[in-house]
């Protein structure tokens, strides 16, 4: 049975004998173990870091970039193995993972320019014979916690800029799918970073906890669910810590009237169903306005219920299972409490069964109408391939509804007119704006 370690000063280790078992959610089957490190192996993480960090501080920027370019080639020669990893771990399909690896390069890729990013300012007479100027400076030790839906890409958004800045960097990655935090520590060794200054360490909240108290650590950066954001959130900014923390969202898309709606609908399968529902700007609900609902109902439903759902092995596959069998529950009661709320549940994904896979945590596209805003399944964030379409008579109530949600994020629209969108983008939480060009 393969064994996950941490991954410290260079070297996998660990001192805890707690494990946790890491399953293939396609098979419902254990393939790993995962240690849930103690106090000696976070211990061993800071002292680590603590012994890198002043060395590492004083290495030339332009020396640094040079250890990024090495990392970004050997993250470019590897995509296919990082993307197999996250993929048996999370059960997303192939090509999305790989997209997934790709984006978090993208970081990786903007950090080789930190010798032009760390440049400081110089203003000269701000004020009688005072000159101002500013540099930027390492904080020292800093840390992430990330979730299981993207183990590359998201350890990837924090740990690259931070520690071409000079930093060291705790990485805290998902119990759940561990292994490519591992393979991403092992690549930067590879590309010459000094040991320490990169360490991994696997666990739950106890090790979450000890990130928060350490006096060592300046500075969190976590994703994850609203209640543990706002947590790590107050008792880190409590402890004088550097801290953000991004938590849950519910995205809207609205349907306007004029709008392609073939086109909306392809938009809507993707941002709805693709990586399974597990992404924190996943369109999890759609908004008809006006006479185009019935039309859209009918079309989303078509076109989901082509989507093939398998093991990401299947290089067909267009949606894979969600990441456990407790996630896999819990969207299940959300599609039950719907039904039992009132909501009309056109598409069903309880009854998804693979064969061949029938233990894999798989939840098949689900669509429900007549969603109004006092359901369960419209204010609460599911994270699976659910989505809600509420009806609305006209632009404005859709935009009120959109603002007034408590966990609005991203948002965007489908329309051919132009004004509409730029109002639409003025008046909410936008993150995207699709204007339709008009046919």
């Amino acid at each position: 049975m393969k064994k996950i370690h941490n991954y410290i000063n260079g070297n996998k280790i660990s001192y805890s004998d707690s494990i946790l078992d890491v399953d293939d959610p396609s098979t419902g089957e254990k393939i790993a173990e995962v240690t849930m490190s103690n106090n000696e192996d976070f211990k061993n993480t800071i002292n680590s870091s603590l012994n890198a960090f002043d060395n590492w501080a004083n290495t030339t920027p332009l020396k640094r970039s040079r250890v990024l370019s090495r990392y970004k080639k050997l993250i470019e020669d590897n995509i296919e193995i990082l993307a197999k990893i996250v993929s048996s771990e999370h059960g997303k399909t192939l090509e999305d993972a790989k997209g997934s690896v790709i984006r978090g390069l993208e970081v990786v890729e903007f950090a080789c320019g930190i010798p032009h990013l760390l440049k400081g300012e110089f203003s000269q007479n701000v004020g009688t014979n005072i000159d101002s100027w500013s540099i930027r400076q390492p904080l020292g030790i800093t840390a992430g916690i990330t979730p299981f839906n993207f183990p590359a890409m998201v350890p990837m958004w924090m740990f690259p800029i931070s520690i071409a800045c000079g930093n060291c960097f705790v990485l805290k990655p998902s119990e759940k799918d561990p292994s490519c935090a591992i393979k991403l520590a092992e690549l930067f060794t590879e590309a010459g970073l000094p040991d320490g200054v990169f360490n991994v360490i696997n666990g739950g909240k106890e090790v979450v906890d000890m990130i928060i108290e350490s006096q060592d650590i300046s500075s969190i950066s976590f994703v994850g669910s609203t209640p543990v954001a706002k947590y790590i959130y107050e008792e880190s900014a409590k402890r004088g810590k550097r801290v953000q923390a991004l938590g849950g969202a519910k995205n809207h898309l609205v349907v306007m009237p004029d709008a392609n709606i073939d086109q909306a609908v392809d938009g809507i399968m993707g941002a709805a169903f693709g990586s399974a529902g597990e992404r924190c700007m996943a369109v999890s609900v759609a908004v008809a306005v006006g006479n185009i609902a019935d039309k859209l109902v009918e079309k989303i439903q078509d076109k989901a219920q082509t989507l093939k759902v398998a093991p990401w092995t299947d290089k067909d596959s267009e949606m894979g299972p969600v990441i456990s069998k407790d996630h896999k529950l819990k969207i299940e009661d959300y599609i039950t409490i719907g039904l039992k709320e009132g909501a009309n549940l056109k598409l069903d994904g309880r009854k998804c069964k693979i064969q061949g896979y029938e233990n894999g945590y798989f939840v098949g596209p689900t669509l429900f109408d007549n969603v109004d805003e006092k359901m369960t399944i419209y204010k609460e964030e599911i994270f699976g391939p659910v989505l809600c379409v509420v009806r609305k008579d006209n632009y404005d109530q859709a935009l009120k509804l959109v603002n007034n949600h408590k966990y609005g994020n991203g948002s965007s629209i489908y329309t051919s007119d132009g004004e509409v969108s730029r109002h639409f983008t003025t008046n909410s939480k936008i993150g995207m704006v699709g204007v339709n060009e008009p046919i």
